[in-house]
């Protein structure tokens, strides 16, 4: 047999979309499930921009667009990281449209990257952040964000794990699995930290206008940051626009010319009827009213979880209270048993769908993911369903 490409050895297949492809196949074949996994959003995408999409199409928007996309969309694109981030971009220059958050990321990687690079991420966090330093060649250095400090690396944690061959520190906030997010003065220093060093830092800020109480300081809202930061985003979760995959990386000029050519040489372009539909979505104003209200269900899952939490009041399912996103990382660390077992007999026994912590990292062991990206109902039935299984443990 042939030889394949040995880096594909040194990772998984995503859980999160593997565990629900299994649920997908499971709710097929009859099976009632609680679907609690997927971090998909349960809010249909905004009938207007769906609109706009189909008359861009009925308007022969249906061939190539530019690689760089329409400046139409960049400059939708800094006119929302303008008004939401506090961060000004050249849409000419400084922005990039991309096939979804996922190929936003691999591109500011494919273009600062090189072979035998050291990366920091954070430990939990999501598995591509690492997947894809891997199959780039990349050396991964998980930097441990414990429970005991809101999953947050205690900063000389950061210190410890620099190397000499150290390139990249890789960031996600809100995070995904924990929710969580550092404060303003922390992300500072980590910048101070970075320019010390002659870092780049890469933030995935996919969830950053997913927040319930005090509002996410963008990673490149800094004086100076610019310059070494990349930001990667996307609508997926903030417009409900997962299947539309449609993104974009906020860069250097420098880092942007490497990035089209990664970008031409793996997709071409963006279909333009996305794009323009895109356009409309971040600039609207009724449709920024739409992703309000989405914002306001999902804090009132969040409370209806910690109310829940405090009615059952269960030693053996914890919260840690998110502060955006739309996951729980429950805690069930008392139970001494593996994630993925855990997983496996909840959604076996209790037909509860949901993540192991483990997934996301050495420091996720004992944690499961919930996401509240679901109806009230099933947020509710689910996370009774977990305790009520914890309990008979």
């Amino acid at each position: 047999m042939q030889r394949l490409n040995l880096q594909f050895e040194l990772i998984r297949q995503s859980p999160t979309v593997s565990m629900g492809d299994r649920i997908m196949a499971l709710q097929a074949s009859g099976k009632n499930i609680v679907a609690l996994q997927m971090g998909d959003p349960d809010f249909g995408t905004p009938p207007a921009v769906l609109d706009v999409a189909f008359k861009a199409m009925q308007s022969g928007l249906t061939h190539y667009a530019p690689s760089r996309g329409f400046l139409e969309l960049r400059k939708a694109v800094a006119t929302k990281l303008l008004r939401d981030e506090g961060v000004e971009y050249n849409p000419e220059t400084e922005i990039l449209i991309t096939h979804g958050g996922i190929h936003a990321y691999y591109l500011a990687m494919q273009s600062i990257l090189n072979p035998d690079d050291d990366v920091l991420i954070p430990d939990p966090s999501w598995a591509t952040h690492a997947n894809m330093a891997t199959m780039l060649r990349g050396n991964v250095i998980r930097v441990p964000a414990p429970a005991e400090n809101n999953f947050i690396p205690y900063f000389e944690a950061w210190q410890k794990a620099l190397t000499a061959k150290t390139k990249i520190i890789v960031l996600n906030y809100p995070s995904n699995p924990t929710g969580m997010f550092p404060s303003k003065e922390y992300l500072q220093k980590l910048q101070d930290f970075a320019k010390e060093n002659n870092l780049w830092i890469v933030a995935d800020e996919v969830y950053g206008s997913l927040f319930f109480d005090e509002k996410p300081t963008s990673v490149a809202a800094f004086d100076g940051a610019k310059e070494r930061t990349l930001l990667v985003n996307s609508l997926s979760k903030s417009y409900a626009m997962t299947g539309w995959r449609v993104g974009y990386l906020a860069a250097p000029q420098a880092v942007i010319e490497n990035a089209i050519k990664a970008g031409q040489n793996s997709i071409t372009c963006v279909a333009p009827f996305i794009q323009k539909a895109a356009a409309f979505a971040l600039t609207d104003s009724a449709i920024q009213e739409e992703t309000a209200k989405m914002r306001a269900g999902y804090k009132r899952r969040r409370d209806l979880v910690i109310r829940l939490s405090h009615e059952l009041e269960s030693e053996k399912v914890k919260i840690i209270e998110p502060k955006g996103a739309f996951y729980f990382f429950l805690d069930l660390r008392s139970l001494n048993m593996p994630s993925v077992e855990m997983c496996e007999k909840i959604l076996e026994e209790y037909g509860v769908g949901l993540v192991p912590g483990s997934a996301f990292g050495k420091e996720g062991e004992g944690f499961i993911r919930l996401c509240i990206a679901a109806s009230d109902e099933d947020v509710e039935s689910g996370f009774r369903k977990i305790v009520a299984w914890a309990e008979k443990q």
